[in-house]
């Protein structure tokens, strides 16, 4: 059996959230994350974007994705500015994620930056799935 980073056995999941796009979006940092986002940018914030997606997959259905890249300048993606930086979020993916909230934790154990997504109605323990 394959195991996918959380505890427990995973099955199937058929997701009830539907992938509309919408016009808008809303994402929240906290003081932690955008420094640290600063810290992985390392002065190319002109240059380069975060890219915030929702994968299929995980115990819950979908998955978080996390990328700094080239900034594509792609219609395909809404953009958010948050402290001189830009986030791109695919228009495929904007109704799973508007209004999630991204935190850093530095620890030993379980740290790294963190999504809380109000659109979710349920998650993994492991915090990196969401149905």
């Amino acid at each position: 059996m394959a195991h996918d980073g959380c505890e427990g056995v995973s099955l199937p999941v058929v997701s009830s959230l539907k992938r509309e796009n919408i016009d808008d979006i809303e994402i929240n940092l906290s003081d932690a994350a955008i420094t640290a986002l600063k810290a992985s940018m390392k002065g190319d914030e002109d240059s380069h974007v975060l890219v915030v997606s929702a994968q299929d997959g995980g115990c819950s259905g979908y998955m978080y994705d996390m990328a700094i890249i080239e900034d594509p300048d792609d219609d395909g993606y809404l953009r958010v500015e948050v402290s001189d930086m830009t986030i791109l979020v695919h228009n495929r993916d904007s109704s799973l994620l508007n209004g999630i909230n991204i935190d850093f934790k530095d620890s030993l154990m379980g740290g790294g930056f963190q999504i809380e997504n109000p659109n979710a109605d349920r998650s993994c323990g492991c915090g990196q799935s969401f149905g």
